[in-house]
């Protein structure tokens, strides 16, 4: 039943004289009910009232926030809180934090603030997509996607007061909203752009706490522009791999990680398996010489570069590569549940290649890169989040922020230098689509690739990263890449049809198989005993069936049966791969012919009357009437032709490029 007080006692329960408390309620500033000539006042009323007037500086920290006793948050989210707490209790003042992708990073965004923060807070990410989602999570308004509501951080009565947030997010923002919410989101483009709209009209101590999301990116002079602007405010770097961005250091003591070994044992994040196709044999050419290598001179050959590129570049073993994902794919499917598959290519003309691939095999693929036109990006990404994809194939493109739990088969087309790039693409396939249920069908994932790209000794580094050696995170966060090739650094790398190697052929007979989690770590073992025993098993128990169960590192398995190439398929991609190579060979032929795309010197001054448009477009031409005089046929007879054709002509767009590029020097010369 509700409690009403009178004049006096609302007075007396708001510690203010009875003039200033009949001046508030006629102003209408304070809820109260006239009656007559008196005003009686709902102590509900009156409580929400202090909490909405609560000052900011003072509302996180005298809040009532359920974190620590809270079963609905993850160990990350409870352990990452603490951690932050006690580092800045203890004087510190810029913190790096480091949990797996899909283990609670925005939650923990969430509450971090209570308790520690004095003041205002500051969110920061990395690019639209992310302060998207944040602003989802950190809006109270938004009952389903609200943090604090979800997990009941906060009960509704404290959040009828806060915390606000204000999202910085074009030129319908303004200072106003700032001043009168607790959490100021953006993004980094927004906040620290060349314009400096909001950054000087902050004064220097308007953020008490500045959270980053994926905090790798710090390092950038944009990131770095906006902690000196507000130098005495808490900082937390929230990252999902700890590692440096632009080569330089991450600024910050390393306060807190979950591994990833912890959060697949949790099933926070999908449980992994690398499967490698392993040759028995493999033949190819190099730089013009045939060589013919059984397995274990593979394994000894795969760690030089001009190997793993052959292999990534290679047809046969791009096939190879496909049809073990598939497996895997359609394993997975078996729950009825709609898994999907990413790949990651070399180049956007090896991407097509890929994707090509997979659809002569009935897959509906397509490739997704950062020089696709907008319209058309947002088409693919359609197409993969509502199912119509089976296979995605990108190069540098589906990032940071990107989440889409149903792919789980990671299918690798390129040697990776490095393990930050590694790391971050395996991440794709990490989250989990039933949370909270580390045994359920649908929470496994697969790395397929090939074992002469060397990525198994990314695996190795990838179980390294898992060590609590605070030396070795420290190396990650500030070490330098592998040096680029030396033709690359010394400028003489130049572009090509075909690569140096070339597999003529390769037998298959087994794969390779590894798990992402080393049964022989005794943290895991630890860890796997303590998660037993919280669910009211013996541990000891567990730890004696794991070890009587216990398989080899590196297990060989038998090579799964090719996927069937569809005739029809096989032909229509075979004449769309032709048509995208003949553009490639195009512009090949005006980057050595130092022509510019948009110029028109070959439909006026080179071959007047023979193409027209631009030299792109005349370039296309020309190749293309090549093609068609190698091929035998007229203009518009490409339809009755066999997929070997479309193969041919493939293969015959060397010989056409160097001989376009002889009759164009010559007849340029001549101009001359």
């Amino acid at each position: 039943m509700s409690e009403w007080f009178n004049a006096d006692e609302t007075a007396n329960y708001l510690s203010i004289s009875s003039s200033n408390l009949y001046s508030l309620a006629q102003q209408g500033r304070i809820p109260g009910h006239r009656i007559g000539k008196m005003w009686r006042f709902n102590k509900s009323d009156l409580d929400a009232w202090i909490r909405a007037n609560r000052p900011i500086n003072e509302f996180f920290t005298s809040v009532e926030a359920s974190i620590e006793p809270n079963e609905l948050l993850r160990d990350p989210q409870r352990e990452g809180h603490s951690a932050a707490q006690n580092f800045f209790e203890n004087g510190g003042s810029k913190a790096i934090m480091q949990l797996p992708v899909g283990c609670g990073k925005s939650g923990l965004i969430s509450i971090l603030p209570f308790g520690i923060s004095e003041g205002r807070i500051l969110v920061i990410a990395p690019n639209l997509t992310i302060r998207r989602e944040l602003e989802k999570v950190l809006d109270i308004t938004n009952k389903r996607e609200c943090f604090w509501n979800k997990c009941r951080v906060l009960t509704p009565e404290v959040m009828s007061a806060g915390p606000y947030i204000a999202v910085l997010d074009g030129r319908d923002a303004n200072i106003h909203d700032c001043d009168r919410s607790h959490i100021v989101l953006t993004n980094i483009q927004q906040l620290a752009s060349s314009a400096d709209r909001w950054l000087p009209v902050f004064p220097d101590d308007y953020f008490d706490m500045i959270l980053v999301d994926e905090g790798h990116h710090s390092a950038a002079p944009s990131w770095k522009k906006v902690f000196d602007r507000f130098p005495n405010a808490k900082v937390v770097n929230l990252t999902a791999t700890p590692f440096r961005s632009d080569k330089k250091d991450i600024e910050g003591d390393f306060i807190y990680r979950y591994s990833f070994k912890r959060a697949m044992i949790k099933g926070y994040i999908k449980n992994l398996q690398a499967i490698y196709v392993a040759p028995e044999e493999l033949y190819f050419t190099y730089e013009g010489d045939d060589y013919h290598h059984t397995l274990e001179e593979v394994l000894q050959l795969k760690e030089k570069a001009w190997f793993s590129r052959g292999v990534a570049m290679s047809p046969e073993c791009n096939s190879h590569i496909v049809d073990a994902s598939l497996d895997k794919l359609e394993k997975l499917r078996l729950s009825g549940t709609n898994h999907q598959l990413i790949a990651v290519a070399m180049s956007v003309n090896h991407a097509k290649a890929v994707r090509s691939l997979y659809a002569e095999r009935g897959y509906e693929a397509a490739e997704i890169h950062s020089e696709m036109p907008p319209d058309k990006q947002a088409e693919v990404m359609q197409k993969l989040k509502s199912g119509l994809l089976d296979c995605i194939i990108q190069v540098q493109m589906l990032g940071e922020g990107f989440d889409h739990p149903h792919l789980s088969v990671a299918a690798i087309f390129r040697p990776f230098r490095s393990l930050p790039p590694y790391v971050q693409f395996v991440g794709r396939v990490m989250r989990v689509i039933v949370q909270n249920d580390p045994r359920h069908p649908d929470n496994y994932g697969y790395i397929v690739t090939h074992i002469g790209l060397n990525l198994d000794q990314q695996l190795e580094d990838f179980r390294d990263m898992e060590r609590d050696d605070k030396a070795y995170f420290e190396d990650l966060i500030s070490g330098a890449e592998p040096p680029p090739p030396e033709e690359v650094t010394e400028g003489k790398a130049r572009m090509k049809l075909r690569p140096d190697m070339i597999v003529e052929k390769e037998i298959v007979s087994e794969f390779f198989e590894e798990d992402f989690l080393d049964t022989d770590d005794r943290a895991l073992l630890d860890e796997l005993r303590a998660h037993a025993e919280s669910l009211g098993f013996d541990g000891e128990d567990i730890l004696d069936a794991l070890k009587r169960k216990k398989k080899k590192k590196r297990r060989v398995t038998e090579v799964s049966a090719p996927f069937p190439v569809l005739p029809q398929k096989q032909r229509r991609e075979a004449r769309k791969r032709l048509n995208e190579e003949v553009s490639r060979t195009a512009k090949v032929l005006l980057n050595r012919l130092g022509l510019d795309f948009n110029g028109r010197d070959i439909a006026f001054k080179v071959f007047p009357g023979r193409a027209t448009g631009t030299n792109f477009v005349a370039a296309v031409q020309l190749v293309h009437r090549e093609v068609d005089e190698k091929l035998g046929i007229k203009s518009g007879q490409r339809d009755r032709l066999k997929t070997e054709d479309f193969i041919r002509a493939q293969e015959s767009l060397d010989d056409i490029l160097n001989s376009l590029t002889r009759k164009f020097k010559k007849r340029m010369a001549e101009d001359d």
